[in-house]
């Protein structure tokens, strides 16, 4: 579905939504990789602060996750 949504912006490369390992259940995130800079960037104007399955979506450019 994920992928099916951020399509409308532009070519995705990959999308994926964690869920937990014990209970299968969507955490609530995921990535999604778009083909290209501008196409990222349509899809964040596009998506950022919308709906999805009853949910208000934050889409921004994906950071690195930081060192313990």
């Amino acid at each position: 579905m994920l992928k099916q949504a951020f399509a409308k912006a532009g070519t995705v490369v990959d999308a994926v939504v964690l869920s937990d390992r014990v209970t299968g259940r969507s955490k609530g995130f995921g990535f999604v990789e778009m083909g290209s800079e501008d196409e990222a960037n349509k899809a964040i104007q596009m998506f950022h602060e919308q709906d999805f399955e009853g949910r208000k979506m934050t889409v921004n450019v994906a950071r690195p996750k930081p060192e313990k």
